[in-house]
């Protein structure tokens, strides 16, 4: 709450943090995810040797075996098809069943995704989310669109980034951005690559606070304004956000994945790599994140 009086701060200082959402940014990023992440990347197989890493393995493989998320399997097929690489795979090939199975979890994947769609934009024209005041629903999608391609390029240049890092320097093509990105992700001592990794979370976060204003619903059941005309019940389903989370998993995450595993020297060369590492390293000089090395 902006309006709260907190340790007796000047207005303007509360503003700044909690009517902006800084504060609530930094603290998802150093408490929920930079410090798990730092303390992984140096423990590793101590990190996942207690129970609840093998409780959230099952609710992961759980997730996906409900099929929700497979639309991302047929962009993984597009992507490798027009790579020319083959998937490698220890799987069994599947019979007739077991790909009925797969392509049918496809399917209603796509149709949850294209529902997802429909019911944000659906809401955001009808002035039903909790975007702020006065901005034109025009301005909002093309938030929207923007942000989800930065959170995009960012989840894809993490992928593109480790693959490049054990490919020869000779054979990362003799693209001028894919050069300098190189130059500047790899130079000195190296910490560059994990300092791209603070300045992207915080990017990341930041990008997805506001992508939750679009697609956050505002509506309330039962006063008659439900979206499509849903039942009450199938309203507050939706006022929990899984229908944005569908949305920003597929079209900003494992989309963007999929592609910098097929295509990594291809991120490399797009000069929105470049600009976005420059941006995601400025961030993390700051210092504002360093709280998570602690």
């Amino acid at each position: 709450n902006a309006d709260a009086d907190i340790f007796g701060l000047p207005d303007i200082v509360i503003q700044i943090f909690l009517g902006t959402g800084i504060a609530m940014i930094l603290t998802t990023c150093m408490i929920g995810q930079l410090t798990t992440q730092v303390n992984a990347s140096h423990c590793m197989i101590d990190y996942i040797n207690n129970y609840f890493a093998l409780f959230t393995l099952y609710v992961a493989m759980t997730i996906e075996f409900t099929g929700i998320m497979h639309s991302s399997y047929l962009i993984q097929n597009v992507l490798t098809a027009l790579s020319g690489k083959p998937v490698q795979s220890n799987e069994e090939p599947r019979n007739a069943a077991q790909m009925l199975f797969f392509w049918g979890r496809v399917l209603m994947s796509l149709a949850i995704l294209g529902f997802a769609l429909a019911v944000t934009f659906e809401a955001l024209f009808a002035g039903n989310t909790t975007m702020w005041e006065g901005v034109p629903e025009a301005v909002s999608v093309i938030l929207f669109v923007v942000l989800m391609s930065v959170v995009g390029m960012l989840e894809g240049m993490q992928i593109a980034f480790f693959a490049v890092a054990k490919i020869p320097a000779s054979e990362r093509g003799n693209s001028f951005f894919a050069k300098k990105t190189c130059d500047l992700l790899f130079k000195g001592n190296g910490q560059n690559l994990p300092g791209f990794m603070i300045g992207r979370q915080l990017t990341v976060v930041t990008c997805f606070f506001v992508v939750a204003r679009v697609t956050t619903l505002d509506i309330e059941p039962g006063q008659g304004n439900n979206v499509f005309g849903i039942t009450d019940s199938s309203q507050a389903f939706l006022n929990t956000g899984l229908h944005a989370a569908v949305i920003t998993t597929i079209l900003a995450s494992i989309t963007w994945q999929l592609a910098a595993s097929a295509f990594p020297l291809a991120f490399l060369a797009n000069p929105a790599t470049y600009i976005l590492l420059v941006v995601a390293l400025a961030l993390e000089a700051t210092g504002v994140a360093s709280g998570a090395w602690v």
